[in-house]
């Protein structure tokens, strides 16, 4: 089969089609999924710059999202057969498991019948995403109907879903874009209020939105400037979830006064540490998360798709920067 492989780390340069073994199937719950798609995420150009996240990672296929068609399934399988359409998170964070490739063995309550309602290249693009802004809004921050929601780049990947999954909660959504366009695509996924943080002072905007109170959650996507810079835009005993490292030199006196819970949100958990509860409950947030989609309340956005062999460009365009939404690759 076709595949994307990395052999030592670097810029997109590294990135190389290969022809690898097809995998087969190696228990008797386990799956082979003939993938069209997989999604291309932020982690995916960070593992190739620094090196994989599991020890002696390398040479690895990237990619932790997928969608496909089952091929085969194991001796034990009941809840697919062959040609059933799956999407999934699994794998992509080292070694020879990952979704930039042509077929994939996983076992099969890692997977979820794809929705209905998307293609395969939408529900490539959207596990990850999902799993994370469902995780941080949910999991971490306790979302609850009637809050009001700070959702930091929402023109982004787990931005432009983690507005809706608010929304679809309850809440109330204002976020953070770049420009007027992307003001236009937030408020289209459900945002009440935006804030072109090029423009105007967060927490003045913030602070205006919520009539002095501050904001009971918010979600930062960006880093820790960004994350320094929410705290006095928080109500007190919010809650300030972050997806990345917020750095060593960190003054928390402010956020201890309002009396915060902070929270750091990893989607990759249960894959890094081997945690099987948690990848069955990140396979019912898929089966929600599913369910939304084919109720019409929650969309995917793919801005671009390249072919597999130009795995390397996606990467070129994910660290640019401002990628509206998703990026994927097909597997045709």
């Amino acid at each position: 089969m076709k595949a994307i492989e990395i052999r030592e780390t670097g810029g997109p340069e590294v990135l190389r089609l290969v022809e690898r073994p097809r995998p087969e199937l190696t228990g008797p719950e386990d799956i082979l999924v003939k993938l069209a798609a997989a999604g291309v995420n932020p982690v995916d150009t960070k593992i190739r710059a620094k090196g994989p996240l599991l020890p002696d990672g390398l040479p690895a296929v990237l990619g932790c999202d997928g969608a496909g068609v089952v091929e085969a399934v194991g001796a034990d399988v009941t809840r697919f057969k062959p040609g059933d359409e799956v999407w999934f998170c699994h794998g992509g964070i080292g070694g020879p498991v990952g979704n930039y490739a042509e077929y994939l063995v996983l076992d099969n309550h890692l997977a979820q019948a794809k929705p209905r309602a998307i293609d395969m290249i939408q529900a490539a693009s959207a596990p990850l995403v999902l799993l994370t802004a469902w995780e941080a809004l949910h999991d971490r921050a306790r979302l609850a109907e009637g809050q009001r929601v700070l959702i930091h780049a929402g023109a982004g990947g787990v931005g432009h879903v983690a507005i809706q999954l608010a929304r679809a909660a309850g809440a109330r959504v204002c976020t953070t874009v770049s420009s007027a366009e992307k003001a236009d695509f937030a408020h289209a996924l459900g945002a009440e209020f935006c804030i072109n943080y090029q423009e105007e002072d967060l927490v003045e905007a913030v602070m205006d939105w919520t009539e002095g109170r501050g904001v009971d959650i918010a979600l930062d996507t960006v880093g820790p400037e960004v994350f320094r810079r929410t705290i006095p835009a928080m109500a007190p005993y919010g809650d300030l979830v972050t997806i990345l490292d917020p750095g060593p030199e960190l003054d928390l006196k402010e956020a201890r006064v309002r009396n915060l819970r902070i929270s750091l949100e990893l989607m990759l958990t249960p894959m890094l540490r081997d945690l099987p509860r948690a990848r069955l409950h990140q396979g019912e947030i898929l089966r929600r998360c599913g369910n939304l989609i084919d109720r019409g309340e929650l969309r995917l956005h793919v801005s671009q798709t390249f072919p597999l062999a130009q795995a390397a460009e996606a990467h070129r365009l994910i660290e640019q920067g401002h990628v509206t939404g998703k990026l994927a690759l097909t597997m045709d």
